[in-house]
């Protein structure tokens, strides 16, 4: 911005001519409103323009300002105004900073003798800026209504510490700027204590992350409320209108300064570029602007990342650097502002090292160039001692500034190879020293493979952190089996914790398990070559290395299998445990996978998935304890659970003849899939709507629901359906729980021999719970699927559900993979698509289509997509065993489903 004294109408704009617009005005041809109108829309399209051919944005940023300050010039006279008013700027427009749709805050300043007769002209000047659209937001106050204000409220505070005058009487400025000062309202020590905690606020409502999937350019971590956040406080102490005015005052060094001014840049064209697209004061950087902005920035898809990951790389890098200059500045500010005049201990802690009451600091500046191995020694000095809060400002610059130190060189000395293992065994705050490491470049510097990944993000809705941040988090979860929480949110987890014989290759495996992503191929198998590099650097023995790079390359495995395979059967059970081959290895994968999935998304462990790895852990258990050579026998599980259940059944009342006609008509895959308890639950049931039937009260159709108890899969609504099996049965289910807003997870589907079908599924609500036992709402199911299953014979309903909006942002391309293995009494069919709504209901009208039985279904949704793996046959229950025919169907479904994807997107 030019210097204040400068009159309005005399400042450079050269897309505005002031003079053809004073003598419109004065001309009196057209209303003032409608010419108003022509310079806004003019100068709204050149700056566009100007914005999308790369103009400087500070440029567009400040004329901007500047040329709504001759607009307010221009609309003040169209009114006649006493003395003791005045029209001032304050906020971002204070400072000189608009962007396309950002408010314009304005403050009336009057003084008690002026405001009686000017209400009248306000009310007409804030309602002729209103139809000009402009987006105002104004307040009327005198001077001591805005210092009572102030005083209660340090937003308040802060937006009349940056005020200005646009046109008006100044000497009311003069006043009110004198009355803020600090030594008459919020001095520099509370005005900084208020804005730290004001940030925490703000940091801890965006999760207290940077690295969101759609982040909040302007409040979260790094964003522009961060840099504002350092002028503020800077300014206030320091007694100057702007940052520059800092230079050489000893707060931050020219380095500094130059990551501060390019990281506001950056974030202002994200900034104007977001206000363009979208319309409106948009601060949310959502995936269609993501994409969008990634074009007009100019980067294009490479064979290993979009133009979009590589813009939101770049985005996260800069505001990951934002956020570790605001904790440098912020804390140099603490000392300089908080603890000045305070009387300081220190405590040696070693030649290097000393303790300035609870923060650490080098002895002397030259520490890190004379013994870089300091470097990583700090930090397990403050994993080591707990009482250690922090570190000194000039520390942390120091280690920004040598941090180059560790080179090649570095990382092959043997001394920080038994450094970082050193931290890695550390009882406590390993997780908290990482992410120090992290923020400070040192981590990205000793382990240059996770340097490599820092920023790196995936663009999808299943992976809500970057590599990085999601590394960083499995860590932090690992720790957490060690609390005493653990041992009632993760038990197991919690129990292998405690046995566990060296917890730091968990750790490393943590560290690497997603190191090469972004590569290109398989990240797991890429990423074993650098974690056994790691081992042999850090002087791991061959078994260790061998654990790490098998948990490596098998992070994915338990996962996989505990949620598409069918975990009730004693054959995947068992090549599960072959592949696992000892306790040792099932304990740290099972620790690993609990704490990478809850690092993926918080919204993915649930009381289902923690039931099926609970299943599959204790079941491998039990195989391992059995050994490998014994496996289970399909009869004797048959045996043991018939006899299990017909003890209860009898129990019950039943007739032990009744019992077994009706467990005739079952198939042994019942018996061995389905528990004692559901088997229990299930005949009794039968047995009750037989006797109906025999009473007079016919009914062929049976809905039960119950919420799972402890033991196998507990965690879900239960909901069994027992009626004549016919085509649609499968159709009409998943559409009836698809409108009650109900996901399904697994489906199991049995044809018995008297002609009916047994369908269990287990669902979850919409935040991936169990339904609370309510009886409406469980009765509402059952009254659901009854009205679906009474039209099952002329069955046609799809749902119309409206695609939520994150849905739509991706497009996926339909995959369907069937495969049939030799043995095999089914076929294998994975489907992987778009996630949308009524989804699975069209799925099984493609099976009806096409003549196929479904037998099992298991139900994966992994953020915008689909994973679900179905068991088929063909209409007389034989494998599909065609190939030709089976890659017409795989091609006939991808066909189905992206059209009506495309239908969906459209609407």
């Amino acid at each position: 911005m030019q210097p204040a004294n400068i009159p309005y109408f005399e400042r450079p704009l050269f897309f505005f001519d002031q003079a053809r617009f004073r003598r419109a005005l004065s001309e009196g041809t057209k209303p003032p409103l409608e010419i108003f109108k022509d310079a806004v829309g003019a100068a709204d399209h050149q700056m566009a323009e100007r914005f999308r051919e790369g103009e400087d944005v500070r440029t567009l940023v400040h004329e901007r300002a500047l040329f709504v300050d001759c607009l307010l010039h221009y609309a003040w006279h169209q009114y006649d105004w006493p003395e003791g008013i005045t029209l001032l700027a304050v906020g971002g427009y204070g400072r000189g900073e608009l962007h396309p749709h950002s408010d314009i805050d304005l403050l009336i300043l009057t003084s008690d003798s002026s405001a009686p007769h000017t209400i009248e002209n306000i009310e007409r000047l804030v309602a002729f800026l209103w139809d000009l659209g402009l987006d105002i937001g104004h307040s009327v106050r005198s001077v001591d209504h805005c210092i009572e204000l102030a005083a209660e409220d340090i937003t308040v505070a802060t937006n009349l510490m940056e005020c200005r005058t646009v046109v008006g009487d100044e000497r009311l400025y003069t006043v009110l700027n004198e009355r803020m000062a600090p030594e008459n309202l919020w001095p520099a020590e509370e005005f900084f204590a208020a804005k730290s905690a004001e940030q925490r606020d703000r940091h801890s409502r965006q999760r207290d992350t940077e690295y969101n999937l759609e982040p909040n350019i302007k409040n979260a971590p790094g964003g522009l409320r961060d840099i504002q956040t350092i002028g503020w406080v800077a300014k206030r102490y320091f007694r100057v209108r702007t940052l520059k005015q800092l230079q050489g005052k000893g707060f931050f060094t020219e380095e500094e300064f130059a990551i501060l001014q390019s990281g506001e840049d950056f974030l202002w064209r994200v900034r104007y570029g977001l206000h363009l697209l979208a319309g409106r004061a948009e601060e949310r950087l959502l995936f269609d602007y993501q994409r969008e902005l990634a074009k007009q920035f100019g980067y294009q898809d490479s064979g290993t990342q979009l133009a979009v990951e590589q813009f939101m790389h770049s985005y996260y890098r800069i505001v990951m650097a934002l956020r570790e200059l605001n904790d440098v500045l912020l804390q140099f500010l603490d000392e300089a502002i908080l603890q000045r005049g305070e009387r300081q201990s220190v405590t040696p802690i070693n030649e290097r090292f000393q303790l300035r009451d609870d923060t650490i600091e080098v002895t002397q500046t030259n520490v890190f160039i004379e013994q870089p191995s300091a470097l990583l020694e700090i930090f397990v000095l403050m994993a080591e001692n707990p009482d250690i809060e922090g570190v000194r400002a000039s520390t942390i610059r120091l280690i920004r500034e040598q941090r180059h130190l560790i080179d090649d060189r570095f990382r092959k000395d043997s001394v920080n190879a038994d450094l970082f293992m050193q931290l890695l065994r550390s009882p406590r705050g390993l997780s908290t020293q990482l992410t120090r490491m992290t923020r400070y470049g040192i981590l990205g510097r000793y382990l240059p493979e996770f340097g490599r990944v820092t920023g790196q993000m995936q663009h999808d809705l299943f992976h809500i952190y970057t590599v990085d941040a999601h590394t960083l988090q499995v860590v932090r979860n690992m720790r957490s089996f060690r609390s005493p929480e653990a041992w009632q949110k993760f038990p197991i987890a919690a129990e292998i914790m405690a046995r566990m014989r060296k917890p730091e290759l968990l750790y490393i495996a943590g560290l690497y398990h997603d190191i090469a992503k972004g590569r290109g191929g398989d990240h797991s198998k890429l990423g074993v070559v650098d974690a056994d590099a790691f081992g042999r650097r850090h002087n791991l023995s061959s078994r260790d290395r061998r654990l790490v790079c098998w948990l490596v390359e098998k992070h994915l495995l338990m996962s996989f299998v505990s949620q598409k395979q069918d975990i009730s059967d004693p054959e995947v059970v068992h090549d599960f445990a072959r592949e696992v081959g000892d306790r040792e290895h099932l304990d740290y994968l099972y620790a690993l996978t609990v704490a990478d999935i809850n690092a993926t998304n918080p919204e993915l462990w649930n009381s289902w998935r923690a039931s099926l790895m609970r299943q599959l852990y204790e079941s491998t258990h039990r195989a391992l304890r059995r050994g490998l050579e014994n496996p289970i026998d399909r009869e004797e599980i048959i045996e043991e659970t018939q006899a299990q259940a017909r003890s209860r059944l009898l129990d019950m009342g039943l007739d032990g003849e009744a019992v077994s006609e009706i467990w005739a008509q079952m198939g042994e895959d019942y018996f061995v899939r389905e528990s004692a308890d559901n088997i229990t639950w299930h005949t009794a049931a039968i047995h009750q709507l037989h006797c109906a039937n025999e009473k007079g009260d016919p009914n062929d159709t049976l809905v039960l629901t119950r919420n799972s108890g402890p033991g196998e899969h507990d965690g879900a609504t239960e909901v069994f359906v027992y009626t004549p099996d016919r085509a649609n049965v499968f159709a009409a289910v998943v559409t009836g729980l698809d409108m009650l807003n109900l996901n399904i997870h697994d489906a199991r589907l049995y044809s018995s021999a008297s002609g009916y079908t047994l369908d269990t599924f287990y669902v979850l609500d919409e935040s991936g719970q169990p339904l609370l036992d309510e009886p409406g709402r469980l009765e509402q199911i059952r009254d659901t699927l009854q009205q679906e299953l009474s039209l099952v014979e002329d069955y046609s309903k799809v749902i119309k559900r409206r695609t939520p909006r994150r849905l739509k942002m991706f497009e996926l391309a339909s995959r369907a993979t069937l495969t049939t293995e030799p043995g095999d009494q089914y076929s294998t069919l994975e489907i992987i698509s778009a996630d949308r709504p009524g989804l699975l209901a069209r799925i099984a009208r493609i099976f009806i289509a096409h003549d196929l039985r479904l037998h099992n279904a298991k139900i994966s949704t992994l953020g915008e997509r689909v994973e679900d793996v179905f068991h088929i046959t063909d209409a007389d229950g034989e494998p599909l065993l065609d190939e030709s025919a089976n890659r017409e169907l795989e091609e006939a479904i991808c066909r189905e489903l992206d059209a009506h994807q495309v239908k969906d997107q459209a609407h």
